[in-house]
């Protein structure tokens, strides 16, 4: 082990086991004392500083440099405050902070609401847990120079995070993240870090959001409806998860005051709770975290199944099998991101119940809609409203990643919608927006969304909302169902009206130091060049490292090739994972199924 590993840990040890000081945490306190005996625990947690850039900072929670803890919140928020004042009027410094149910959130919150009023900034904080669009939207409709989100999205409960949005309400750019990263490297993490202690109802400087804030933000989303009048059965049997995240409170009331009151809460994921002990992987994207939804839902014969992830930013969807749709579950998107199979790349999500279990006789009843599906009938849904009712923009706009599927596209050219394709990140989309706002032309903007179950089809926030795309599925659903069609027999229609197009992803964990290398290594592997991924033949590579089409640099690899199939590879920006974006398009679900096949088990010879 490096002398310097053992050097910052012994500076750790005498920093962090005094009890007196206002940072300390008896959680670090013990596992640094335990660290003591383990080289390789130590060696990991001391061997690089966690990465900050424009999604903030992601760790795993515990003792050392390379993990989330108050001391690394702290060092991070003084860059964060640094910057504010160096770049804002004095006027404008003002922080806005929210938080989920993650373990340790509420404390980070504090830790850095501290350090931001110990530098004379004044600080607005939710006076309880609330999603990630609800801190974008207080940034803006407080004249906020920046915003924080304690989260870690979907992940593990071992991971929290650290999100930062700008003046916009927009997860900050490239070049900002630059700055503050700059800012950070300079300090001293215990030397260098003005903080005071958190007292909301006593001191100037931190207050709390008002209650009419919060309110502005659900009525904001209630203007996202298309129905324009139409008639709907609103008391269509919906049962919603909010996954023991922060959508109970939102997504309910959202729902409600829009009529929609035949809700059933799964009782197991209701209340916020970081451990989420029924689903240790909370992500609407994996079907081991819908499973209990799904249960509940053919107990109660329900039509529709919500899940929100902990920060609310993303919703996953499951509706009942009808006689005549003959959709595969997830056809436009398989998720590979199974917890336990990261490393094999294996895209098999299902919680493996045995035949004549709840779980199997829900999964029999009910079919998961990929985030792609979920898009394109939000997209398709949107348009054909707005069209028939004359409510669509002169120049409407879609924009979607760049991994998002292209079916999307055709579908918006029919309805005389452009297309803008971004990098991989929502904060891309919210720049976009900017920049239609800039121009006077936010009404132009329909929709933007991303294949990891993202989505938003307003300017009032900046960020994916799950409570905005909570509110569109279900109007969506009862209106189909309204008149006597489901929302698997509209995807069927779309398939056959502009093709059969398959999307899967695929994650690669790599963790540790030793894993950063190896990810490292493989990126550069890619980059020597490749003739062909299976039976196609690759026509065009797209790196973005050094910037492409306008886009910022990202360390990303596009393959374009033959019969309009492509793959994607990229470093996650927020987990130690290499991921892998499959993309197939064929005349029949077989030949699509076959083809992925064979482009996978190319592709995952590269990440062994």
């Amino acid at each position: 082990m490096k002398a310097e590993i053992r050097k910052e840990y012994q500076r750790w040890t005498e920093q962090c086991l005094n009890a007196e000081t206002a940072l300390y945490d008896a959680d670090v306190a013990a596992e640094l004392k335990a660290m003591a005996a383990d080289e390789a625990k130590m060696e990991d947690a001391f061997y690089r500083d966690l990465a900050f850039g424009t999604g903030g900072l992601r760790g795993v929670i515990g003792a050392g440099t390379n993990r989330m803890n108050v001391y690394t919140v702290a060092k991070a928020s003084q860059g964060l405050a640094d910057y504010v004042k160096k770049n804002f009027a004095q006027e404008d410094w003002k922080i806005a902070v929210s938080y989920d149910s993650r373990i340790k959130s509420d404390r980070f919150a504090q830790v850095a609401s501290g350090v931001f009023a110990a530098n004379g900034i004044q600080v607005w904080i939710y006076p309880e847990l609330m999603p990630t669009p609800c801190l974008s939207y207080a940034v803006r409709a407080l004249g906020c120079a920046a915003g924080i989100m304690v989260t870690a999205s979907h992940n593990p409960s071992k991971y929290n995070g650290y999100k930062v949005y700008g003046a916009d309400g927009c997860q900050i750019t490239t070049e900002a993240a630059a700055e503050i990263l700059a800012g950070i490297e300079r300090l001293d993490i215990f030397d260098d870090i003005q903080v005071t202690e958190f007292a909301a109802e006593s001191s100037s400087d931190i207050s709390y959001i008002p209650a009419e804030v919060y309110t502005a933000f659900v009525e904001e989303v209630k203007k996202q409806s298309v129905l324009f009048g139409d008639e709907i059965d609103r008391n269509v049997s919906i049962v919603y998860s909010p996954l023991n995240g922060t959508g109970l409170k939102p997504v309910l009331r959202t729902l409600k005051e829009s009529g929609f009151t035949n809700i059933t809460v799964v009782a197991e994921q209701e209340q916020p709770d970081g451990h989420f002990p029924t689903c240790p992987y909370p992500n609407p994207e994996i079907r081991e975290a819908m499973a209990l939804g799904m249960e509940y839902a053919a107990k109660c014969n329900a039509d529709l199944l919500l899940a929100t992830d902990p920060d609310c930013d993303r919703v996953g969807i499951a509706v009942k099998k009808t006689a005549t749709a003959v959709i595969s579950e997830g056809a436009g998107n398989n998720n590979a991101d199974a917890p336990a199979l990261l490393d094999a790349g294996n895209k098999n999500t299902d919680a493996m119940a045995p035949e004549g279990t709840e779980s199997t006789q829900a999964a029999n009843q009910y079919v998961l809609l990929s985030g792609n599906e979920t898009g394109m009938l939000l997209l398709d849904f949107i348009c054909s409203q707005r069209i028939r009712h004359g409510q669509m923009p002169e120049n409407p706009v879609l924009v979607k990643t760049i991994v998002t599927i292209d079916m999307a596209e055709r579908i918006a050219k029919k309805y005389g919608v452009r297309t803008v394709n971004v990098l991989t990140g929502f904060k891309f989309i919210g720049e976009q927006i900017g920049l239609l706002e800039k121009q006077g032309r936010t009404e132009d903007y329909l929709l933007g969304f991303e294949e990891s179950y993202g989505y938003l089809s307003g300017s009032y926030v900046r960020d994916k909302d799950a409570v905005d795309a909570s509110l569109l599925i279900c109007e969506m659903f009862a209106y189909y169902q309204t008149r006597g069609i489901s929302l698997l027999d509209r995807l069927e229609e779309l398939y056959r009206e502009f093709g059969y197009c398959l999307n899967t992803l695929y994650s690669f964990e790599f963790e540790g130091s030793a894993g950063f290398a190896r990810m490292q290594e493989i990126m550069a592997e890619f980059r020597k060049g490749i003739d062909a991924i299976g039976p196609k033949k690759v026509e065009c590579v797209l790196d973005y490292r050094e910037g492409l089409d306008g886009l910022p640099k990202s360390d990303v690899l596009k393959y374009l090739l033959e019969d309009d199939c492509s793959v994607v590879v990229r470093p996650s920006g927020t987990e130690p994972k290499l991921k892998t974006y499959i993309s197939v398009s064929a005349a029949t679900k077989e030949e699509a199924g076959e083809l992925e096949k064979q482009m996978a088990e190319a592709m995952k010879a590269y990440f062994r």
